[in-house]
């Protein structure tokens, strides 16, 4: 996929998020060892940790599939580094994906453990 459709899938699942009632406060944050698409608040004020995925078909898995271990462990890598800006008080947070496949989009709260 390039940079471009990329970006458009990003931008599409920001504002598909915000009209769902998510504000977004940071997008494409990249450290050395992983970067998050997108970094969102909810009226509670937690901050959420969105991985955008796109796949033209489910094969060889589709969109969800395609987020291993290796690649959940880079993000939470990443979100335990932004929230290093809280210092000693970190929101409470979670990890959410937006995932484009076959046409349709499909948001899971909630997809991957937020221990960190």
């Amino acid at each position: 996929m390039s940079i471009d459709a990329g970006r458009r899938y990003e931008d599409t699942a920001c504002e598909y998020l915000e009209a769902r009632g998510l504000h977004c406060i940071a997008r494409n944050v990249r450290y050395r060892f992983g970067e998050i698409d997108l970094v969102m608040r909810d009226e509670a004020g937690m901050l959420i940790f969105v991985e955008v995925r796109a796949r033209r078909s489910s094969r060889f898995g589709g969109a969800l599939g395609s987020i291993d271990a290796h690649k959940r462990a880079r993000v939470q890598l990443a979100a335990r580094s932004f929230l290093l800006r809280y210092q000693n008080r970190p929101p409470r947070c979670r990890f959410d994906v937006v995932a484009f496949e076959d046409g349709r989009i499909e948001w899971v709260p909630n997809a991957f453990d937020a221990t960190l």
